[in-house]
């Protein structure tokens, strides 16, 4: 970062690099696990709807994440401006937070149970609120509170990123577990029926 950037946030360098990176490569990984969801969509037959509402969501987090932790690393030389991109990303996210409730309540194919409520939609929400409130201050050039405000929030997001994308990894992996032992068993009932011969043809 270069001499002209401003002090407070050349302290949190380190911190937001790792973050940042972490959700690059979670993002990546992502994309990976993307290729799994047209079987495990047929076998659960999943709308999309339930994709929007419980598997996109992740990858917004992440990249919020990303979003924030270069904005933080950016040279810039006063407080205000980095402020006011950090809170414009944080209400973004809020906005979309609520398009995500909107999903989860459209969605039909998935009852979410507490624990859905909370990683999904309650702690998004904390999460970005907290981003603006952080962005806010910073732009009042108060950075103390306002820079742990925002570490901790791209924290909880990286984190909520991560547990729901664990989420929807297992998922998948029981649905394809799922309709694997279904088609094998349903071969074993065709194959055990073609080797039986019928009454008509054993009396004969």
């Amino acid at each position: 970062m270069p001499d002209a950037a401003v002090p407070a946030l050349v302290a949190w360098q380190s911190f937001y690099v790792i973050i940042g990176s972490s959700s690059a490569a979670l993002t990546g990984l992502m994309f990976v696990v993307v290729t799994l969801l047209p079987e495990a969509r047929l076998a659960a037959s999943a709308p999309d709807d339930a994709i929007s509402a419980f598997s996109t969501p992740t990858v917004v987090h992440f990249c919020a994440a990303l979003l924030v932790s270069a904005t933080l690393t950016a040279p810039w030389t006063a407080l205000s401006p980095a402020g006011w991109v950090v809170a414009s990303t944080g209400v973004a996210g809020l906005g979309y937070a609520c398009m995500v409730v909107v999903r989860v309540h459209r969605q039909k194919d998935y009852q979410p149970v507490v624990e859905d409520w909370i990683w999904h939609t309650i702690l998004p929400f904390v999460a970005y609120g907290a981003v603006i409130a952080g962005g806010l201050l910073l732009s009042q050039q108060r950075p103390t509170g306002a820079l742990f405000s925002v570490a901790t929030a791209t924290l909880l997001m990286l984190f909520v990123g991560i547990h729901n994308a664990w989420d929807t990894v297992t998922y998948l992996a029981l649905q394809r577990l799922k309709s694997t032992r279904e088609a094998k068993q349903e071969s074993n009932h065709d194959s055990g029926s073609a080797s039986r011969p019928s009454r008509h043809a054993r009396k004969s």
